[in-house]
């Protein structure tokens, strides 16, 4: 077991964590399931960086490291459906959209082939964990009983009802559907022999 490796195997245990924390609730727990998710978004980027820098990308790491991935995005669109900051409707389409691409890329292997990620895939994902992040930092700094002005400016930039959190969550929302519909649009020749 490679460093990078392991360090995805941590992205998996620290998506447990939050998941815990964020059932918990309250400020301790919503703290605790803040940093757990900013933790695990950057061992994401570190482990493929420290993978592809040293030379040890590797098959298990290629399962590993987008399942880690999808598991602690699908966490975190299910918790924040469950505190009334995301639609349901938006968990399951993002939800819907990372088994489509888990099926459509599986498909790819039985044929042979590899369907890359897309820029748009990234942009998504970027604008996912962007939405994530801050919805935490709101629930996080809600229960701060005594706010100072740096707390205040924060709760204001990451309040559900100013408009740069519901961007980001739409905008994220789109570049799924889109990203998703280019999955299938360059799976189509796969598609036809299934």
């Amino acid at each position: 077991m490679n460093l990078p490796n392991l360090i995805t195997l941590s992205r998996l245990m620290m998506t447990g964590v939050f998941v815990v924390a964020a059932s918990v609730g309250g400020p301790a727990g919503h703290l605790t399931a803040l940093v757990m998710f900013v933790l695990a978004a950057t061992s994401d980027w570190l482990d493929g960086w420290l993978a592809r820098r040293m030379g040890l990308v590797t098959p298990l790491g290629k399962l590993l490291d987008p399942l880690a991935d999808k598991i602690l995005v699908c966490s975190g669109f299910v918790f924040f459906t469950k505190v009334e900051l995301c639609p349901l409707w938006v968990a399951a389409v993002i939800i819907g959209r990372e088994f489509l691409v888990t099926g459509l890329r599986q498909i790819a292997v039985e044929a042979g082939q590899v369907l890359a990620a897309d820029h748009l895939g990234k942009w998504k994902t970027g604008l996912q964990l962007g939405f994530c992040i801050s919805a935490l930092v709101w629930l996080t700094l809600s229960g701060v009983a005594h706010p100072n002005e740096f707390v205040r400016l924060l709760r204001i930039l990451v309040s559900p009802d100013w408009w740069p959190l519901q961007l980001t969550l739409w905008i994220a929302v789109a570049l799924t559907v889109v990203s998703g519909f280019n999955y299938l649009w360059s799976s189509r020749n796969l598609l036809r022999g299934v």
